[in-house]
Formats: C-alpha cells, sequence, structure tokens
C-alpha cells in the first residue's frame, strides 16, 4: 500500500474511533458490564453524575411495566440500561423499543437510536410473564465519547412514584408518561 493510501485508512478509523456509537451501543457493551468500550477514556465516579437517574419501582409481579429515568442537567448524548434481578444479579425482563430506542431483550438492555441531545430519556421495563421479586437498573449516561458517568444505579423514590396503577398492580408509571426521549 502507498502512503497515501495508508494515510486515508487511518484517518478513516481515527474518525470511526472518535464517533463513537452515535446511534447507541452495539450489543457487546452487554459484556462490557455496562461500559462503554471507549480507547482511552475513563468512566467519571457516579456520584459526580449531572443527570438525575430514577425508576418508579423495585418490585414486580407478572406484567408490571416499570419506567426508569434519565433526566439531565444539560443535554446528555446517550445511554445503556441494563434491568437486573437484585437477589442473582441475573439479566431479568425486557425494555420495550421504539423508533428512538433500541432494546435488547438478550441482556435486559436498552439504549438511544439517535444523534441528537437528550435532556430527558424515559424507558418502559417489562416484568417477566412469570415470578415476582425486586429488580435495579444499572448503567452508563454518556455525556460525549469521553465524559461518562459508569456504574449508576437508579434510585428508587422513598414512596415509589408507581402507586397502585390501574391493573392493580405496582409499577404503574405514576403519571410520568410513555417511553420516550426528550
Amino acid at each position: 500500500m502507498h502512503i497515501p493510501g495508508a494515510l486515508a485508512l487511518l484517518v478513516a478509523v481515527v474518525a470511526s474511533v472518535c464517533e463513537g456509537f452515535p446511534e447507541g451501543a452495539p450489543i457487546e457493551a452487554c459484556l462490557y458490564g455496562n461500559k462503554p468500550n471507549h480507547y482511552g477514556t475513563k468512566a467519571k465516579p457516579p456520584q459526580d453524575s449531572k443527570v438525575k437517574f430514577f425508576a418508579t419501582d423495585s418490585y414486580y409481579e407478572p406484567g408490571a411495566v416499570i419506567y426508569v429515568h434519565i433526566q439531565g442537567g444539560h443535554p446528555f448524548k446517550g445511554f445503556f440500561v441494563q434491568a437486573r434481578d437484585a437477589n442473582t444479579k441475573e439479566w431479568i425482563g425486557s425494555f420495550q423499543g421504539n423508533q428512538d430506542l433500541e432494546s435488547y431483550p438478550e441482556c435486559s438492555a436498552v439504549t438511544h437510536k439517535t444523534r441528537r441531545p437528550k435532556s430527558e430519556a424515559v424507558l418502559a421495563w417489562q416484568a417477566p410473564a412469570h415470578g415476582s421479586g425486586e429488580v435495579f437498573f444499572t448503567g452508563t449516561v454518556l455525556e460525549n465519547y469521553g465524559s461518562y458517568w459508569s456504574d449508576m444505579v437508579a434510585q428508587v423514590p422513598r414512596q415509589g412514584l408507581g402507586e397502585r396503577g390501574v391493573s392493580g398492580k405496582r409499577g404503574g408509571s405514576g403519571g410520568l408518561g410513555r417511553p420516550h426521549l426528550g
């Protein structure tokens, strides 16, 4: 390969590395422990996060829907969130996807699908069809390629936002709306 060709290849590779995944994290993120595989970067501590990360409930029954919220004081670029059983730490349930959200039911995860900055994300998690128990939501929120918070755990307000819903089950939306990005 001659020099101009090698230089063009190098520029293409560097550009793709710098761009990251503007349409969301790949499914391989499930294997990275909810952390981006961003070369040369390191996560900021979750306690230093500039976003609110909370869920409407932590208790689920068959068919319940729990809403997970990410709210930024200023825009953020993306996120990757997983649901885990509080006792076994296994992946559990699935997130509802739509035109803005990519759901990975294989590992109970969801990520963004759009490049545009976000000020809020509301994610709907569907409990398994059988069983009940405690669930927690963990993940990463990305401010930009080199600035992100990993190992975040969604907080659940003391009395919960998901009071008894129309179906009489816990885990309702608490009036907080449908899955969306804002």
